[in-house]
């Protein structure tokens, strides 16, 4: 079984030469949480062209201002959509979607703090459907907020079990799982 798991680990760091180059970017995946990562993926929108969507972003009055009236982007151009509800849902909850509409490569943009888990998660869950991310990080200056390890490998777990089982564990976990900790002291 190790030598089984050695060897996925090799291939998938190889995965950059046998892996196909992906096609040029088919849209904007906005990971929401911050005004400013809207704002930034507007200005990318518009000199682009590409399509938008912003998972889990600002509300939608502020979210239609910001794109169609400050930034000029017709709102065929801009999908909002609010069901996710942390990094793994903003995955989860539209890679299928987006696989149905053929998109193979995405412009993926999230705050620099926030880029390294996005990116693994995001690899992981989109990469299952054989979607590739370019990251655009979003400077957050003085807001940045260092996110732990285990937060980082906690929410690449949770993507790889949503891979291999379509389920989300968080539930299970908050439901079964957190009572005992809390009990145990380490909550």
């Amino acid at each position: 079984m190790l030598v089984g798991l050695v060897g996925l680990g090799l291939l998938w760091l190889s995965r950059g030469v046998w892996w196909p180059t992906p096609p040029p970017p088919q849209m904007i995946l906005v990971l929401g949480g911050d005004p400013d990562r809207e704002a930034a993926a507007a200005r990318l929108a518009r000199s682009d062209g590409l399509p938008v969507v912003v998972t889990g972003g600002t509300n939608p009055e502020y979210a239609h201002w910001l794109f169609q009236q400050k930034e000029g982007l017709p709102s065929r151009q801009v999908q909002l959509d609010y069901r996710a509800r942390d990094t793994v849902s903003n995955f989860t909850s539209l890679v299928d979607d987006l696989r149905k509409s053929r998109i193979r490569h995405a412009l993926l943009v999230t705050s620099t703090d926030h880029m390294q888990r996005a990116l693994l998660v995001g690899r992981i869950v989109a990469g299952s459907r054989g979607i590739h991310l370019t990251p655009v990080s979003v400077p957050c200056g003085d807001l940045c907020v260092v996110e732990g390890r285990r937060r980082l490998w906690g929410d690449g777990a949770r993507a790889a079990l949503w891979v291999i089982s379509g389920q989300d564990i968080r539930p299970w976990v908050e439901e079964r799982v957190a009572p005992w900790l809390e009990k145990a002291g380490f909550r």
